[in-house]
């Protein structure tokens, strides 16, 4: 193989050579500079700012913020709106993670340019927290407070707060600054990326519009709707709903720790009371869920992930026009039965479905002993207890029933003035001197309300053999005895009422000592009972011995977009609690006994004032003889079901500490039945 080689022509050549290394030189001079602008770029990041840029990167930050929605709404039994939200344009804040007290300051001071708020619950806290926000104001005060720079945080604060107050430093305060101050109060009180309300009402179109403008230079402020509950069918079920907290308010102190470790946050609002507080889980909703981008405690992004649901919607078995009426007449009562009557401490009503349990009303009025002002207090049936008197001998006549001391055939005793040795002597309301002495069956004594016989099975069942001017020899146990049988009826127990704060009554002492006592127990006026624990018992009676919770919740509907009642989540249903063990044939003794209270013949029968009503009714009076210190009261009660041979609603009522005797209590049932055939059931079917 032969090489060839190539005559280079050296006269074309000489000017490339020289070219080459030029150019090359020239471009590893630039990749150099390159290079050396990277290698000083990365020196300054890592060596000269490398602990600020880490600090920088390590304060990003990803949180998930929850906003509140708005509250379910509360309807009554037949669809009537009856607890609503009003919804209101709003200026609200959100906290950054870092924030100086300065720049709230300085924002607070900017949104009075824009917005104008009510200082009417502007404290003097309030403004002296707003003086300290400017660091040259707290220096001047700290120089005048002895030690301040040994003293921790809190003391410190408390002692600049008191020299600011003491000094008057806030006197010359002008609207403006107040204002500002209100702002600065809110702002400063929320928690990191919590969002508050600094104007939650009237917020004005101009105010929108300036506010909106400007939201650039306004960091944390947004323009938002906020809710409150109003109460569409007037407040005469308030007091039955209950009440929600404010914002300010937050959760309620007693739950607080419950509340927090449900979720909550502490400005959060909630059912403070009845059925508000009962179903909060139900009617809070589901929170929105934000998931807030941050950068050295800056909020940089928001990003919203679920856009929350409104509360459901809770239906009531209160019927709120009959609710209304049943207040209306209970709060006349009260303040007639108060006239000229220093003791009487109110009135109060129950009507209930003796077939489910369901509640159709409360009525209830408070009366201030001291002012003599009668409020309403529905809530008072359910936490209120008193010495009912005789209403209670239905259920002493179904125990002695159940013990076998009398039975449906044989129960005749002799109603006669009762005589311990070495107490006064006890008799009926008819027979206090024994010139009325009579013998009576169980139904009988009912009907003319006999102390004597009640006092009589209770001695049969203590095992005590009467005989007048004999000593009271009974064993203790009698009281456990009478009050089993009166706690099968829900006399003297919580009925389970779906409301918080409900009462047991009062038991009163049941040692040896007291033995004597146990006659008064036998005939209700010893222990203390509420007014729904009646409405409980007579319902008992009147389904033939089936023990119901009594309830105020019909169902659980969801709230459709437009705020409407939505689909059904949940139906209530009887509860049977307990069911009371006792024949047809006994059952009949009592309902019969019921029955002769309103239409029998002896002119004792205490239930006369109810004889015209139609359907019929059955019921049973009470009168108990009580005492205001030692100033001798009497309290009336009633309990009553109709119609009688088909039971459809059970009217309970309770008068206490009234001055004299009077027919008040029956005045009242008659009225509340004549209301409830009008309003909430017709009777054509039952006439």
């Amino acid at each position: 193989m032969k090489l060839k080689f190539i005559k280079i022509n050296k006269r074309n050549t000489a000017g490339s050579n020289s070219d080459i290394p030029f150019r090359l030189n020239f471009l590893f001079f630039i990749v150099f500079l390159l290079f050396a602008a990277l290698i000083g770029r990365l020196a300054q990041l890592q060596i000269i700012n490398g602990d600020k840029y880490e600090a920088e990167a390590n304060s990003g930050n990803t949180r998930t913020e929850l906003r509140d929605v708005e509250r379910g709404m509360i309807y009554d039994s037949t669809g009537k709106l009856v607890a609503a939200n009003n919804t209101s344009r709003a200026i609200t804040y959100t906290k950054p993670l870092t924030v100086t007290n300065g720049e709230m300051y300085h924002l607070a001071n900017k949104l009075v340019g824009y917005i104008k708020v009510s200082t009417s619950q502007l404290t003097a806290t309030n403004e002296a927290d707003y003086y300290l926000a400017v660091n040259k104001h707290q220096v001047a005060v700290d120089k005048h407070i002895s030690g301040a720079t040994k003293l921790d945080k809190s003391t410190l604060y408390k002692e600049e707060i008191a020299y600011i107050k003491r000094h008057k430093l806030t006197a010359n305060y002008t609207s403006r600054q107040k204002q500002a101050a209100v702002l600065y109060s809110k702002m400063s009180g929320a928690y990191s990326l919590s969002t508050v309300y600094l104007k939650s009402s009237g917020v004005s179109d101009q105010e929108m519009a300036d506010v909106g403008s400007h939201l650039s230079s306004l960091p944390g402020i947004k323009i938002g709707t906020a809710w409150s509950r109003s109460y569409p069918d007037g407040s005469s079920i308030k007091s039955v709903i209950g009440t929600v907290t404010t914002e300010k308010q937050g959760l309620p102190s007693d739950k607080i720790n419950q509340l927090l470790a449900a979720g909550y946050s502490r400005n959060d609002r909630v059912g403070s009371s009845y059925i508000e507080s009962e179903y909060e889980n139900v009617l809070k909703g589901s929170k929105s869920i934000v998931k807030v981008e941050t950068q050295n405690g800056k909020i940089t992004k928001e990003i919203k992930e679920y856009g929350g649901k409104q509360g459901d919607s809770v239906v009531l078995t209160i019927n709120a026009a009959f609710q209304k009426k049943v207040q209306d007449i209970v709060y006349s009562a009260a303040r007639s039965a108060g006239a000229g009557n220093a003791y009487s401490p109110g009135a109060y009503a129950v009507v209930m479905n003796p077939n489910t349990g369901a509640i159709l009303a409360m009525g209830g009025a408070s009366r201030n002993l001291s002012t003599g002002k009668v409020t309403e207090n529905a809530l008072g049936a359910i936490n209120q207890s008193f010495v009912m008197g005789s209403v209670v001998k239905g259920a002493t006549v179904m125990g002695a029933l159940q013990q076998g001391v009398i039975t449906p055939s044989n129960s005749t005793l002799v109603d006669e003035p009762i005589k311990i040795a070495g107490t006064p002597t006890k008799s009926s309301w008819f027979n206090r001197s024994g010139g009325t002495n009579m013998a009576l069956t169980a139904s009988d004594a009912l009907m003319v309300s006999s102390n004597a016989y009640m006092m009589k099975l209770a001695m049969l069942e203590g095992h005590f053999n009467y005989a007048p001017g004999k000593s009271l020899t009974m064993s203790p146990t009698v009281f456990n005895t009478l009050r089993a049988h009166f706690r099968q009826f829900g006399l003297g127990v919580k009925t389970g009422v779906d409301i918080p704060g409900e009462s047991a009554g009062y038991e009163g002492p049941s040692t040896k000592s007291d033995i004597g006592k146990a006659l008064d127990l036998s005939f209700g006026q010893y222990d203390s009972y509420t007014t729904i624990q009646l409405a409980q018992y007579m319902s008992t009676v009147a389904n033939g011995g089936y023990r119901l919770q009594p309830r105020i919740l019909q169902s659980i509907r969801q709230t459709n977009p437009d705020g409407t009642l939505g689909a059904t989540e949940y139906e209530a249903q009887p509860k049977v609690l307990n069911v009371v063990p006792a024949t047809s044939a006994q059952w009949n003794v009592v309902k019969t006994g019921f029955y002769k209270v309103v239409h029998g013949t002896s002119n004792y029968r205490t239930g006369r004032k109810l004889q015209d009503l139609k359907p019929e009714v059955a019921a049973k009076s009470g009168t108990a003889d009580t005492f205001h210190g030692t100033t001798p009261t009497t309290t009336l009660s009633a309990i009553s079901y109709a119609p009688y041979n088909d039971p459809q609603v059970v009217v309970a009522v309770a008068f206490p500490g009234l001055s004299s005797e009077s027919a008040i209590n029956m005045n009242v049932v008659h009225q509340i039945y004549e209301e409830y055939w009008k309003m909430v059931q017709s009777s054509d079917s039952y006439k």
